[in-house]
């Protein structure tokens, strides 16, 4: 482990941002922990498993939400490596967007091919029940829609960068009152007249907002007046509307509620966004002066280069678990209802095994990450095909 500590820390390029780096891999890591804490199974009477969350039984767990809803964070830092990337390309935008999104496309690709070269198998050979594989499969793409946001905001940085230049931070405040507009439609006054699909359009500018912040920080139009701007008028408005509007605490969607503020988000989500935003700002120079200790910086390293490995396979690695489980029966914090304070400290100790099963499903499922090379137009063409298929199993279309 020393001898990997010391390979990183000499291998890094004195130039290398590391609070960036930092704040990639916390964001990332709240990923895998908030799904694994937040998100439990039922077992039916047929042996089949079925979703479910601990915040239907205990609401005072929401607060926990706030925490691990780092997304803002994550789009912040992919903003500011975006522009620093961007200034550096010398080719064509077009090339630059090409590599950029096949290095987010790849991976979303492999994951969803072998899962649906599993499905058959686990069904017809080793009797997996069907309303399992559906629960599987739904958590298994639930994160990668955020892959596909991802990959449009990446494709608006030449934009994002122009704005920027032009308006500096406040290039994202257009995008803040669209997504306030359409939330006093969906839940104002005139909410029974607007239909459904209308909240659809917060999608894109509710998480460009940050985006858009992080691109303007690496263009170098973001201080410190303004990063406590956005600290303190982010946790005032959180405040406002948990406290008066009447929003749900819970920044992730609760079973049975009526409401969610993240799919697609609220006004809520870009408030904590703006907050997390300007705390991460402030904090910048202390995280980069910590990160310079060997031992802090490997993993951080590490994280980062299996960023989009441990977005694709964590729902995997608590599946690897909980499937066998339920041949068993009910197995406290594992498959069983989550309602009971003996379910959330089992569930915190099944934490570590699902760490392990992603750290050894990441040896084999990190050859995604890298360029395929080797792989024919037929190869890929047929993963393209067998991805398409879970994609359509996963969204109930079949």
């Amino acid at each position: 482990m020393k001898t990997l500590v010391r390979k990183i820390e000499a291998s890094t390029p004195a130039h290398r941002d590391r609070a960036i780096d930092g704040l990639r891999a916390l964001a990332l890591l709240a990923v895998p922990t908030g799904h694994w804490l937040l998100g439990g199974f039922t077992l039916s009477s047929d042996g089949a498993i079925h979703n479910a969350s601990p915040l239907g039984t205990f609401s005072g767990l929401a607060p926990v939400s706030w925490v691990l809803q780092m997304l803002g964070i994550f789009f912040l830092v992919g903003g500011y490596a975006s522009v620093l990337s961007y200034r550096r390309h010398t080719g064509s935008t077009r090339a630059w967007l090409g590599g950029r999104l096949a290095r987010l496309g790849r991976p979303v690709l492999g994951v969803t091919a072998v899962w649906a070269a599993l499905l058959p198998v686990l069904h017809f050979g080793l009797g997996v029940p069907v309303d399992t594989l559906r629960t599987a499969s739904t958590l298994v793409i639930q994160p990668l829609w955020f892959v596909g946001v991802y990959t449009v905001v990446t494709a608006l940085t030449p934009l994002c960068v122009r704005a920027a230049r032009r308006l500096g931070v406040w290039a994202a405040a257009p995008l803040l009152g669209s997504v306030a507009v359409v939330d006093f439609l969906r839940y104002g006054p005139y909410a029974d007249a607007v239909p459904s699909w209308l909240s659809l359009l917060n999608i894109l500018p509710g998480w460009l907002f940050a985006y858009q912040l992080g691109v303007s920080w690496g263009e170098g139009r973001v201080g410190r007046r303004h990063a406590w701007g956005l600290l303190l008028g982010g946790a005032a408005l959180f405040a406002v509307l948990l406290l008066v509007f009447g929003y749900p605490a819970s920044m992730v969607g609760v079973p049975g509620e009526a409401r969610t503020n993240s799919h697609p988000p609220s006004l809520l989500v870009l408030a904590l966004a703006a907050a997390q935003s300007g705390a991460a700002i402030l904090l910048r120079d202390r995280l980069g002066a910590l990160l310079r200790r060997p031992a802090l910086w490997a993993p951080v390293v590490v994280v980062n280069l299996s960023a989009m490995t441990i977005l694709c396979w964590h729902q995997t690695a608590m599946l690897t678990a909980a499937i066998p489980a339920s041949y068993v029966g009910e197995v406290a914090g594992l498959v069983g209802a989550p309602d009971s304070v003996g379910w959330i400290l089992a569930r915190l100790a099944w934490m570590p095994v699902f760490a392990g099963l992603l750290v050894l499903i990441g040896r084999y499922a990190r050859v995604f990450e890298s360029p395929w090379a080797k792989t024919g137009p037929a190869r890929r063409a047929l993963a393209g095909v067998f991805a398409a298929g879970f994609a359509v199993f996963a969204l109930g279309l079949a």
